[in-house]
């Protein structure tokens, strides 16, 4: 589908957003469809979804006034890694309780601070090139991490203004770690700081080092966390985010709207990628023949296996999100957007 094709299927989306959700300012009635936003994981190209989201939210703006920001139309914000990241920007609390950033300011987040984050490497110095495949991540992840925990501050994830979802990986535990709204609310040690969520969800192995930090229960006992990126569990969370509406209805805790467990027609979900090189641009299997295992994980400034993981995970979510969707009858529900460019342009904008 045409890109402007998907642009005025989205403002037919998030038209009908505006008559199920209005902005939180107005007294709380139950809406009639659960709302879902999910950004997947991917990098500085968080630029891609930020730019979708700052013209999606200035048509909002244009319907409902200048106040109106993304996180007044979604009951659930999910988002892993520059996703992840995505959503605490969008869905923390400033000073007079409402979104900390407005989606217009995110691209210029990422053309500020991207190249202080992923600094760009000198690729004639052998011994730096050789610290990287041997002797460490990529990068430091120290300039990420002051400026992640300068603009949240001491923000936990139970404060943040709609539920948000946020996907990571405990390398000790070897299993993923669903971080959320509402499980902060009901476990205590589950309640993190949204900085340190962050923090672990764009940890993305060979790139930036893992990140380890502690809550504590309410007997004062540690629970510990050595987490890296989500995408390693899910680099799309879309699934997550609507299975996770499954959970808590089954509980009770998601009451916002009347309905059952993965009754899509109920459901109005929007997925915005982070972009994908174009078929006819992505590996060879007459090049990958060639290659050891230096050469899977580290090719032409590439990575190849983190690469295929990766796409993947963003297309086998799709195919599961929209086949169930469309087993439903319930198609329109589910818009998924992904943007297609030229495989040597994303190696020029992927971290």
């Amino acid at each position: 589908m045409k890109m402007n094709h998907r642009i005025l299927l989205t403002l037919t989306l998030l038209t009908t957003l505006t008559l199920l959700k209005p902005p939180t300012t107005v007294a709380f009635t139950k809406g009639r469809l659960a709302t879902v936003l999910s950004i997947d994981g991917g990098g500085v190209r968080g630029i891609i979804p930020g730019t979708i989201l700052a013209f999606l939210e200035s048509k909002l703006q244009e319907l409902d006034g200048p106040d109106a920001r993304i996180a007044d139309y979604f009951d659930v914000v999910a988002g892993t890694s520059t996703g992840g990241l995505i959503t605490a920007m969008i869905t923390a609390p400033n000073k007079d309780n409402r979104p900390l950033y407005a989606a217009k300011d995110i691209p210029n987040f990422y053309l500020d601070n991207s190249p202080k984050v992923f600094p760009a490497s000198d690729r004639n110095n052998l011994a730096k090139s050789l610290n990287n495949v041997f002797g460490g991540p990529k990068y430091d992840g120290k300039y990420l991490a002051s400026l992640v925990k300068r603009l949240l501050g001491n923000v936990t994830i139970d404060r943040t203004l709609t539920d948000v979802v946020i996907p990571a990986f405990d390398i000790k535990r070897l299993q993923p770690v669903i971080f959320s709204k509402t499980d902060a609310k009901a476990n205590v040690t589950k309640n993190a700081l949204l900085s340190d969520v962050c923090l672990s969800t764009t940890a993305a192995p060979t790139f930036l080092p893992p990140h380890y930090f502690e809550t504590r229960d309410a007997q004062g006992g540690v629970r510990t966390f050595d987490m890296v990126d989500g995408g390693v569990a899910a680099n799309n969370p879309t699934l997550v985010a609507i299975t996770h509406i499954s959970k808590h209805l089954l509980t009770g805790e998601f009451q916002l709207v009347d309905m059952k467990p993965m009754e899509s027609s109920k459901l109005l979900v929007l997925s915005l990628g982070t972009g994908m090189a174009k078929n006819e641009e992505k590996y060879t299997a007459s090049k990958a023949s060639k290659w050891g295992l230096l050469g899977w994980m580290f090719n032409n400034g590439a990575t190849p296996l983190i690469d295929m993981f990766s796409y993947a995970s963003y297309d086998m979510v799709d195919i599961h999100v929209s086949t169930l969707f469309q087993s439903l009858h319930s198609d329109k529900n589910y818009l998924r957007i992904q943007v297609y460019i030229l495989y040597r342009i994303m190696i020029l904008i992927t971290i």
